[in-house]
């Protein structure tokens, strides 16, 4: 919107008045310091600064949208350390770039951490001896450029990321991550609701799970844990039921003797490739050709299925074309491959993968998961067990997406406890945001 407005009517731009309001109300309840105050108004208005130049400059660049989406942390950290402070807490406001969070920044706003932000942190935060102790309340998912200085963003899972950074520099046992959720469940509670929450998991398992679908965790927030070779554990708590347990995340686990699984996650909306030449029989060289025209086309495949003479990939929906040039896109993909191989698309489905140390026995998993689909009448069309031991991935059509997922859930968690734990079903509120 700041791109139609004209700068001389900035201060009227209704979402820009919204923020300045929520600000204000949220200070004058929180009866914040005045000299706080004073620091949020300097920053608002410095953010409708910012968006008059963009509406000048008719740019909106990557480094103007992290300059512009830090500001809701940047304040929002200052009124927090004020009201603890006010309630006669010893807290201190921290910008991250200001001690020691330093990234990448050829992408603005996908910064990778520096190795040098360990050392770093841990010098700004370790207490100096005569030195009172203090609560830090940190920026999340912000850092600074290296090369330039400017306030970058670290991507998707960037608050989660700065908190186990945090954790890893300064050498602690675990880091808590406080979500909407009673920690990791055994599958999407919209869709069952009685599914349980699971009260361990590996590292590993937790990436798999991040990376097919569950939303509790960003696979890049994981990497300071693993990176930390065991010393770092993450456990996920529910802020709206903080007697809930959560699940805790560790480098390794005991095997449970009741679950072959730990969770089923659902990755919908996919599309599959079946790509077949005969002309490439007992020649090399033709997973490379293409893999050489889906990198040319910028695509992420998900799962693969080989055989002598194809290859069926599915496509990731989250980093696939813009839907509106879907069409387009797979034509000029299927004109690429035609010079020595056959194209077909299929669209519709859904990836169900079945998550858990377990899944390394994938013969008993496979069975049992075949067995359950069958007599829910549901029909496999393709499977995936790669290098992972922790995952078995099954692609079904995307109308049998429900009766799938309540046959797996029903003979993997059938309602005993789960390793020590009872099983009860999740009763949070899912609707809320």
């Amino acid at each position: 919107m700041a791109l139609k407005t004209p700068a001389k009517e900035m201060k009227d731009l209704e979402p820009l008045q919204a923020i300045v309001k929520l600000h204000m109300d949220t200070m004058d309840e929180l009866r914040v310091e005045d000299s706080v105050r004073e620091e949020i108004e300097y920053l608002l208005g410095e953010l409708q600064q910012l968006l008059s130049a963009i509406s000048i400059m008719q740019e909106l660049t990557p480094r103007m949208r992290a300059n512009l989406v830090s500001y809701g942390e940047r304040m929002s950290t200052r009124i927090f350390a004020s009201f603890l402070r006010t309630q006669g807490l010893e807290a201190k406001q921290c910008d991250a770039a200001a001690i020691g969070f330093a990234c990448t920044d050829e992408d603005y706003e996908a910064g990778e951490v520096l190795p040098e932000t360990y050392p770093a942190l841990k010098r700004a935060l370790t207490r100096q001896a005569g030195e009172r102790g203090y609560i830090p309340i940190i920026t999340g998912f912000l850092a600074k450029g290296k090369s330039t200085g400017a306030i970058c963003t670290l991507g998707r899972g960037g608050s989660d990321l700065s908190a186990t950074v945090v954790g890893a520099a300064l050498q602690l046992s675990e880091v808590q991550v406080w979500k909407d959720v009673d920690g990791v469940l055994s599958a999407d509670p919209r869709r069952i609701p009685g599914a349980i929450p699971v009260p361990f998991l590996t590292y590993e398992e937790a990436t798999e799970l991040a990376y097919f679908g569950a939303q509790v965790l960003h696979p890049h927030a994981m990497r300071p844990a693993m990176d930390s070779a065991g010393a770092l554990s993450v456990r996920v708590k529910n802020s709206y039921n903080i007697t809930a347990p959560g699940t805790l995340i560790t480098q390794t686990r005991a095997a449970s003797e009741l679950y072959v699984l730990t969770s089923i996650v659902v990755k919908e909306d996919i599309t599959i490739l079946d790509i077949e030449s005969t002309r490439m029989l007992g020649q090399y060289g033709f997973l490379a050709r293409v893999f050489a025209v889906l990198n040319n086309h910028k695509l992420s495949v998900d799962m693969m299925a080989t055989s002598e003479v194809s290859v069926s990939v599915t496509l990731d929906p989250v980093k696939f074309w813009d839907r509106e040039l879907e069409d387009e896109e797979l034509q000029a993909l299927s004109e690429d491959l035609s010079q020595y191989a056959r194209l077909n698309v299929k669209k519709g489905f859904t990836i169900l993968s079945l998550i858990g140390q377990s899944a390394e026995d994938s013969s008993t998993t496979l069975h049992r998961a075949f067995h359950a689909l069958d007599q829910a009448g549901v029909n496999v069309v393709m499977v995936s067990k790669g290098a992972s031991k922790v995952n078995v991935s099954l692609v079904v059509d995307g109308e049998a997406t429900d009766s799938a997922l309540e046959a797996l859930h029903e003979e993997f968690f059938s309602g005993r406890p789960f390793c020590g734990y009872e099983a009860k079903p999740c009763t949070a509120d899912f609707d809320s945001n």
